[in-house]
This record gives structure tokens, C-alpha cells and sequence, in this order.
């Protein structure tokens, strides 16, 4: 293995094959082994994709469109990231175990790597979304601001290593067709983020009804309101400055950081979106899931 990849993979490790973070494998069996409970809420997305503007929103109708109780902590200590662990910074297990019912938790993790706990309790699952360029350019700017990411090189480099699944969970393709297929079973609810740009009320009602509220506009006025882009990316709550720099580092780029669909229009050149489609389609053959790159 030549040296600059091997510093490539320096803080990386593989669980069933999937690169993930070193330090999340080196824990995994309290990961694998955590007891879900049958009113747990799990938010699941691949890395980049709406994962903080839907953990709000749903963090926001468990507390019945009240901003304040939502502001009390940073969204990482009120939704705990499942996998994610550090020495003595973070554990997202441990944070689980401590929480009182209702709990809602969020995870990158790809459909066959779900806790086999939250499948048997039959808990709801929400899993979002977002269309393969637009995740690409938003992965290659939190690589570049989270020190513990290796340095992902250029953006044609790095976008090379998004198609062949050598970015921490693997490849986008397998992980979104894998919850596509899960979400025949009625508890999974599969929502696209290019939806949420595009109707936002249509998707908060989505969600309030499969969570089994009831929808008020009040209710949903609120929500809207609250997770605005702006007002998330203003939130201290929501955009992560309460992490230390050292650990990210925001003056790099900011965690929340655009928020739009066809970003990747400033990214991809002509010949790199030739042969992103041509991999795309080789890829996604077979599968019923389509998505919009731009609305």
C-alpha cells in the first residue's frame, strides 16, 4: 500500500466490509448489541444528506413546536448519534441507554448494519434521502473541516473515491437502495430531501402523521419556521459551533453550510459529470429509485 494512501486510511477501519471511522469499529459491539425500545424513533440518512434539518423537525414535533425546549442543548446531545464514539469525548450508546422514552436517535448506518434490536421492536424508522451529487460536493466540504477526515485531495479525487465506496459508510448507491428496499415495511418511512426543498409542509405533515400526532397549522407553522436554513444555521443548537475547533473546524466551512439542490453544478465539471453519470447508471441499474438533481 503506497504511503499517501495508507495516511488516506490512517483513522479509517472496515465493519463487514464498510469504511467507517476507526474509532466507532473499535467500539462496534455496544453498537451491535444496544437495546432498542418499541417507541424509539431511529433517523437514518447517508452522510450529508438532511440528517440535522429532519432530527429537528422531528425533535420538534416530539416537543410540540416548543423552540424553546429545543434550544435548551446542542441537537447532538438531544439525538444521539448511535455509532458514534470517541474515547472520552462521545458515546452515543452510553448517551442512549441514559435517555427516558421517547427516544429519537439518528445513524449513518447502512440497512444491514442497523442494530438488529430496533427491527425485532419494530421501532419507526425515517430515513432520508438526498441525490449523489449534491451529497458529493457537501462530503468533499465536511472532509476538508473535520480534522479526523483524511485530506480528500481535489474534488474530481475525491468524488472518485465517493464511486467507489472509499469514504467512511461506503458507497451511497448500496446504502440508499438497501433502505429503498426496507421501505416496503410500513415502519420505515423513505423521504427525499429535493422534497423537503421543494414543499416543506407537504413533508412536516409526512412526518407528523407517521409518528402518529396529530397535525395542527399552529403545529406546522411552527416547525417551518423554526427550520428555516437560516434559522438552523444561526441556531447554536443546531450548527455544531459549540464543537471544538480542533475537532471541527468551521472557519474551513461551515457545518451547515448551503443547503440547497444543484450545488453540484459549481463542482462537477463536464467530463466528471460524464463519467459520474455513466457510473450512476451502471450503479443504480435495476432499481426503481430515482431521484432529482435539480427542482
Amino acid at each position: 500500500m503506497d504511503s499517501p494512501k495508507s495516511d488516506y486510511y490512517k483513522n479509517l477501519d472496515e465493519v463487514q466490509g464498510i469504511l467507517m471511522y476507526k474509532d466507532f469499529v473499535k467500539y462496534w459491539n455496544d453498537v451491535e448489541t444496544v437495546q432498542a425500545r418499541p417507541d424509539d424513533v431511529v433517523i437514518v440518512t447517508y452522510p450529508r444528506s438532511g440528517t440535522t434539518w429532519v432530527s429537528e423537525i422531528v425533535y420538534m414535533i416530539y416537543k410540540e413546536g416548543d423552540v424553546e425546549k429545543c434550544k435548551e442543548d446542542a441537537i447532538f446531545n438531544r439525538i444521539p448519534f448511535l455509532e458514534c464514539r470517541s474515547d472520552d469525548v462521545y458515546n452515543g450508546v452510553k448517551q442512549l441507554k441514559q435517555m427516558a422514552s421517547p427516544r429519537v436517535v439518528k445513524t449513518h448506518l447502512p440497512a444491514e448494519l442497523l442494530p438488529v434490536s430496533f427491527w425485532e421492536k419494530n421501532c419507526k424508522i425515517i430515513y432520508v434521502a438526498r441525490n449523489a451529487k449534491d451529497v458529493a460536493v457537501s462530503y468533499y466540504y465536511f472532509f476538508k473541516m473535520v480534522s479526523a477526515y483524511p485530506n480528500p485531495g481535489s474534488f474530481p479525487e475525491f468524488v472518485e473515491k465517493f464511486m467507489n465506496a472509499q469514504v467512511p459508510y461506503g458507497s451511497w448507491y448500496t446504502h440508499v437502495t438497501s433502505w429503498w428496499e426496507k421501505s416496503k415495511n410500513p415502519q420505515v418511512l423513505f423521504i427525499f430531501y429535493e422534497d423537503m426543498k421543494e414543499d416543506i409542509k407537504k413533508e412536516v405533515l409526512k412526518l407528523v402523521q407517521f409518528l402518529g400526532r396529530k397535525p395542527s397549522k399552529e403545529l406546522v407553522d411552527k416547525i417551518i419556521k423554526h427550520t428555516l436554513f437560516q434559522e438552523m444555521k444561526d441556531n447554536p443548537s443546531t450548527n455544531y459551533t459549540i464543537m471544538p475547533e480542533e475537532v471541527m473546524n468551521q472557519k474551513e466551512t461551515s457545518f451547515i453550510r448551503k443547503g440547497i439542490t444543484g450545488d453540484w453544478k459549481n463542482h462537477f465539471t463536464v467530463a466528471l459529470n460524464e463519467v459520474f453519470d455513466m457510473h450512476y447508471e451502471q450503479q443504480m441499474k435495476g432499481s426503481s429509485l430515482k431521484f432529482r438533481t435539480e427542482i
